[in-house]
Protein backbone atom coordinates (compact mmCIF):
# COMPACT_ATOMS: atom_id res chain seq x y z
CA UNK A 1 0.00 0.00 0.00
CA UNK A 2 1.75 3.57 -1.26
CA UNK A 3 2.41 5.78 1.58
CA UNK A 4 0.74 9.19 1.81
CA UNK A 5 3.42 12.02 1.01
CA UNK A 6 3.00 15.04 3.47
CA UNK A 7 2.40 17.86 1.80
CA UNK A 8 5.15 20.69 1.65
CA UNK A 9 3.58 22.88 3.73
CA UNK A 10 2.24 21.16 6.69
CA UNK A 11 2.26 21.75 9.92
CA UNK A 12 4.91 19.75 12.41
CA UNK A 13 2.92 17.27 14.56
CA UNK A 14 2.30 19.14 17.72
CA UNK A 15 2.18 17.95 21.09
CA UNK A 16 0.59 19.22 24.41
CA UNK A 17 3.06 21.44 26.31
CA UNK A 18 5.07 19.79 29.13
CA UNK A 19 4.33 21.59 32.88
CA UNK A 20 6.55 23.70 33.62
CA UNK A 21 8.14 23.24 37.11
CA UNK A 22 10.28 25.65 38.79
CA UNK A 23 10.77 27.63 36.00
CA UNK A 24 9.00 30.37 34.95
CA UNK A 25 6.60 29.97 31.96
CA UNK A 26 8.25 31.07 28.85
CA UNK A 27 11.89 32.04 30.41
CA UNK A 28 10.72 35.56 29.45
CA UNK A 29 11.63 38.50 32.17
CA UNK A 30 8.80 39.28 34.57
CA UNK A 31 8.31 42.71 32.38
CA UNK A 32 8.79 43.78 28.67
CA UNK A 33 10.54 47.16 28.63
CA UNK A 34 7.85 48.16 25.51
CA UNK A 35 4.92 47.19 26.67
CA UNK A 36 1.91 45.91 24.37
CA UNK A 37 0.43 49.02 22.86
CA UNK A 38 -1.21 49.27 19.72
CA UNK A 39 1.10 51.92 19.35
CA UNK A 40 3.73 49.81 20.05
CA UNK A 41 2.60 47.12 17.75
CA UNK A 42 2.80 49.41 15.01
CA UNK A 43 6.16 50.19 15.75
CA UNK A 44 7.34 46.65 15.28
CA UNK A 45 6.31 46.88 12.21
CA UNK A 46 7.62 49.53 10.97
CA UNK A 47 11.07 49.03 13.14
CA UNK A 48 10.94 45.56 10.87
CA UNK A 49 10.74 47.28 7.32
CA UNK A 50 13.04 49.90 8.24
CA UNK A 51 15.75 47.20 9.37
CA UNK A 52 14.85 44.78 6.59
CA UNK A 53 17.78 45.18 4.17
CA UNK A 54 20.22 45.14 7.29
CA UNK A 55 18.94 42.16 9.08
CA UNK A 56 17.92 39.66 5.86
CA UNK A 57 20.95 40.51 3.88
CA UNK A 58 23.13 37.37 4.98
CA UNK A 59 19.65 35.23 5.77
CA UNK A 60 19.08 32.35 3.12
CA UNK A 61 16.14 29.75 4.31
CA UNK A 62 15.95 28.78 0.46
CA UNK A 63 17.00 25.43 1.33
CA UNK A 64 14.75 25.23 4.27
CA UNK A 65 10.81 24.45 4.18
CA UNK A 66 10.04 23.90 8.25
CA UNK A 67 10.78 26.69 9.94
CA UNK A 68 10.12 27.72 13.65
CA UNK A 69 9.88 31.04 14.99
CA UNK A 70 10.35 31.80 18.29
CA UNK A 71 9.61 35.35 20.15
CA UNK A 72 7.53 36.06 17.00
CA UNK A 73 5.64 38.74 18.54
CA UNK A 74 3.21 40.43 16.05
CA UNK A 75 4.39 38.64 12.97
CA UNK A 76 6.87 41.79 11.63
CA UNK A 77 9.92 39.46 10.61
CA UNK A 78 7.24 36.43 9.90
CA UNK A 79 5.67 38.74 7.29
CA UNK A 80 9.20 39.18 5.82
CA UNK A 81 10.34 35.64 5.77
CA UNK A 82 7.33 34.03 4.33
CA UNK A 83 7.60 37.41 1.54
CA UNK A 84 11.14 36.32 0.88
CA UNK A 85 11.12 32.70 1.12
CA UNK A 86 7.84 31.62 -0.58
CA UNK A 87 8.95 27.88 0.09
CA UNK A 88 8.50 27.85 3.80
CA UNK A 89 5.98 26.54 6.43
CA UNK A 90 6.71 29.06 9.57
CA UNK A 91 5.24 28.06 12.70
CA UNK A 92 5.32 31.20 14.79
CA UNK A 93 5.26 30.99 18.83
CA UNK A 94 5.20 33.87 21.64
CA UNK A 95 4.45 34.17 25.21
CA UNK A 96 1.97 37.05 25.14
CA UNK A 97 -1.74 36.22 23.94
CA UNK A 98 -1.84 39.82 22.50
CA UNK A 99 0.76 40.11 20.60
CA UNK A 100 0.39 36.72 18.94
CA UNK A 101 -3.60 37.51 18.02
CA UNK A 102 -2.55 41.02 16.92
CA UNK A 103 -0.24 38.72 14.24
CA UNK A 104 -2.88 36.35 13.42
CA UNK A 105 -5.28 39.73 12.37
CA UNK A 106 -2.19 40.88 10.33
CA UNK A 107 -1.17 37.95 8.65
CA UNK A 108 -4.82 36.53 8.20
CA UNK A 109 -3.73 35.64 4.57
CA UNK A 110 -0.87 33.61 4.63
CA UNK A 111 -2.71 32.26 7.66
CA UNK A 112 -5.52 30.76 5.05
CA UNK A 113 -2.82 30.01 2.54
CA UNK A 114 -1.73 26.92 4.68
CA UNK A 115 1.73 28.28 5.10
CA UNK A 116 1.81 29.53 9.21
CA UNK A 117 0.53 28.80 12.48
CA UNK A 118 0.39 31.30 15.43
CA UNK A 119 0.53 29.69 18.76
CA UNK A 120 0.97 31.10 22.44
CA UNK A 121 3.42 29.02 24.01
CA UNK A 122 6.43 28.54 26.32
CA UNK A 123 9.77 28.82 24.64
CA UNK A 124 12.02 26.81 27.56
CA UNK A 125 9.12 23.73 26.89
CA UNK A 126 8.10 23.84 22.96
CA UNK A 127 4.94 21.84 21.74
CA UNK A 128 7.16 19.99 19.18
CA UNK A 129 8.56 16.32 19.14
CA UNK A 130 11.91 16.45 17.83
CA UNK A 131 13.43 16.80 14.31
CA UNK A 132 10.34 18.95 13.95
CA UNK A 133 11.74 21.54 11.61
CA UNK A 134 15.12 21.95 9.11
CA UNK A 135 14.70 25.77 10.26
CA UNK A 136 14.54 28.87 13.09
CA UNK A 137 14.80 32.41 13.37
CA UNK A 138 15.19 34.50 16.56
CA UNK A 139 15.20 37.85 15.76
CA UNK A 140 15.32 40.62 19.01
CA UNK A 141 14.24 38.34 21.69
CA UNK A 142 16.91 36.93 23.56
CA UNK A 143 17.24 40.39 25.38
CA UNK A 144 14.02 39.62 27.32
CA UNK A 145 14.53 36.12 28.28
CA UNK A 146 16.08 34.96 31.96
CA UNK A 147 17.62 31.86 30.25
CA UNK A 148 18.80 32.12 26.88
CA UNK A 149 20.60 29.06 26.67
CA UNK A 150 18.08 26.83 28.35
CA UNK A 151 15.81 28.32 24.97
CA UNK A 152 18.42 28.17 22.27
CA UNK A 153 18.70 24.35 23.94
CA UNK A 154 14.99 23.55 23.25
CA UNK A 155 14.99 25.42 20.16
CA UNK A 156 17.97 22.51 19.16
CA UNK A 157 16.10 20.20 20.25
CA UNK A 158 13.37 20.62 17.98
CA UNK A 159 15.02 20.61 15.02
CA UNK A 160 16.57 18.40 12.11
CA UNK A 161 20.12 17.23 12.07
CA UNK A 162 22.13 20.21 10.35
CA UNK A 163 19.04 22.05 10.80
CA UNK A 164 19.85 26.27 10.27
CA UNK A 165 19.29 28.41 13.23
CA UNK A 166 19.44 32.41 12.53
CA UNK A 167 19.62 34.76 15.64
CA UNK A 168 19.92 38.92 15.51
CA UNK A 169 20.46 40.41 18.90
CA UNK A 170 21.30 43.67 20.11
CA UNK A 171 24.59 44.91 21.59
CA UNK A 172 23.49 48.23 23.45
CA UNK A 173 27.05 49.13 24.56
CA UNK A 174 28.10 49.89 21.11
CA UNK A 175 25.89 52.97 20.89
CA UNK A 176 28.08 56.70 20.35
CA UNK A 177 26.41 59.82 18.83
CA UNK A 178 28.87 63.16 18.31
CA UNK A 179 28.48 65.82 19.41
CA UNK A 180 27.76 65.13 23.40
CA UNK A 181 24.30 63.90 24.20
CA UNK A 182 24.17 64.03 27.77
CA UNK A 183 20.41 63.46 28.53
CA UNK A 184 20.80 60.92 25.55
CA UNK A 185 23.21 58.88 27.29
CA UNK A 186 21.53 59.72 31.07
CA UNK A 187 18.34 57.49 29.20
CA UNK A 188 20.08 55.31 27.63
CA UNK A 189 22.44 53.96 30.47
CA UNK A 190 18.72 53.87 32.40
CA UNK A 191 17.23 52.26 29.12
CA UNK A 192 19.83 48.90 29.93
CA UNK A 193 19.83 49.56 33.54
CA UNK A 194 15.59 48.55 33.60
CA UNK A 195 16.01 45.96 30.66
CA UNK A 196 19.02 44.48 33.15
CA UNK A 197 16.81 44.55 36.38
CA UNK A 198 13.74 43.26 34.40
CA UNK A 199 15.90 39.96 33.86
CA UNK A 200 16.70 40.80 30.27
CA UNK A 201 20.09 41.64 28.59
CA UNK A 202 20.78 44.15 26.42
CA UNK A 203 24.15 42.97 25.48
CA UNK A 204 23.12 39.29 24.39
CA UNK A 205 24.47 40.10 21.62
CA UNK A 206 28.22 39.70 22.07
CA UNK A 207 27.77 36.65 23.96
CA UNK A 208 25.72 34.95 20.97
CA UNK A 209 28.17 32.34 20.10
CA UNK A 210 28.81 31.41 23.86
CA UNK A 211 25.20 30.35 24.14
CA UNK A 212 24.83 28.37 21.39
CA UNK A 213 28.21 26.61 21.49
CA UNK A 214 26.89 25.80 25.19
CA UNK A 215 23.34 24.80 23.55
CA UNK A 216 24.72 22.04 21.78
CA UNK A 217 25.29 23.90 18.07
CA UNK A 218 27.66 23.85 16.18
CA UNK A 219 29.48 25.50 12.42
CA UNK A 220 29.12 29.22 14.67
CA UNK A 221 29.54 32.52 12.66
CA UNK A 222 28.76 35.38 13.79
CA UNK A 223 28.67 38.76 11.54
CA UNK A 224 28.97 42.37 13.44
CA UNK A 225 26.07 44.56 11.48
CA UNK A 226 27.24 47.95 11.96
CA UNK A 227 25.10 51.10 11.61
CA UNK A 228 27.23 54.26 11.33
CA UNK A 229 26.45 57.49 9.87
CA UNK A 230 28.17 60.86 9.05
CA UNK A 231 28.45 63.48 6.67
CA UNK A 232 28.96 60.56 4.16
CA UNK A 233 25.09 60.07 4.39
CA UNK A 234 23.32 62.85 5.64
CA UNK A 235 19.92 61.42 4.55
CA UNK A 236 20.33 58.47 6.15
CA UNK A 237 21.69 59.60 9.50
CA UNK A 238 18.52 61.84 9.67
CA UNK A 239 16.60 59.14 9.01
CA UNK A 240 18.24 56.10 11.38
CA UNK A 241 18.44 59.24 14.50
CA UNK A 242 14.56 59.52 13.90
CA UNK A 243 13.83 55.50 13.64
CA UNK A 244 15.86 55.88 17.43
CA UNK A 245 13.98 58.37 18.76
CA UNK A 246 11.01 56.10 18.37
CA UNK A 247 12.87 53.51 19.35
CA UNK A 248 13.97 55.21 22.73
CA UNK A 249 10.52 56.42 23.34
CA UNK A 250 8.93 53.25 23.62
CA UNK A 251 10.27 52.82 26.88
CA UNK A 252 9.83 56.00 28.66
CA UNK A 253 6.47 54.98 30.26
CA UNK A 254 7.96 51.97 31.66
CA UNK A 255 11.13 54.47 32.58
CA UNK A 256 9.38 56.87 34.15
CA UNK A 257 6.70 54.41 35.94
CA UNK A 258 10.36 52.86 37.47
CA UNK A 259 11.50 55.94 38.29
CA UNK A 260 14.69 55.14 35.72
CA UNK A 261 13.99 58.75 34.74
CA UNK A 262 11.97 61.87 34.57
CA UNK A 263 9.76 63.27 31.96
CA UNK A 264 12.68 66.08 31.79
CA UNK A 265 15.02 63.42 31.09
CA UNK A 266 12.63 62.11 28.20
CA UNK A 267 11.77 65.58 26.80
CA UNK A 268 15.61 66.52 26.95
CA UNK A 269 16.47 63.05 25.30
CA UNK A 270 14.34 64.12 22.29
CA UNK A 271 15.16 67.21 21.72
CA UNK A 272 19.01 66.60 21.71
CA UNK A 273 18.46 63.84 18.94
CA UNK A 274 16.10 65.88 16.82
CA UNK A 275 19.03 68.04 16.83
CA UNK A 276 21.20 65.12 15.78
CA UNK A 277 19.27 65.50 13.12
CA UNK A 278 20.12 68.55 11.32
CA UNK A 279 23.87 68.72 13.01
CA UNK A 280 26.10 68.87 9.38
CA UNK A 281 28.71 67.58 11.87
CA UNK A 282 26.96 64.53 13.07
CA UNK A 283 27.64 61.12 14.20
CA UNK A 284 26.07 58.21 14.50
CA UNK A 285 27.17 54.37 15.19
CA UNK A 286 25.44 51.25 16.54
CA UNK A 287 25.84 47.65 16.12
CA UNK A 288 24.47 44.35 16.81
CA UNK A 289 25.35 40.95 15.90
CA UNK A 290 23.66 37.99 13.76
CA UNK A 291 24.70 34.55 14.35
CA UNK A 292 24.55 31.75 12.35
CA UNK A 293 24.58 28.03 13.57
CA UNK A 294 23.65 24.22 13.00
CA UNK A 295 21.93 21.80 14.99
CA UNK A 296 23.30 18.36 15.12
Amino acid sequence: MAMKKKPAHAAPAARPPRPSKTKPATGVAPGYLHGYSSDEQDRLYKQARFLEKSVYEHIDFSQQHQVLEVGCGVGAQTEILLERFPQLFIHGLDASEAQVKRARNHLASHLSSNRLKLDVADALHLPFEEDAFDGAFVCWFLEHVQEPIEILREIRRVMKPSGTIYCNEVLNSSFYVHPYSPATLQYWFAFNDHQWNLKGDPFVGAKLANYLMAAGFQNITTKNLIHHYDNRAPKQRAQFIEYWINLLLSGAAGLIEAGKVTQEIVDEMEQELERLKDDPDAVFFYSWIQAKAQAF
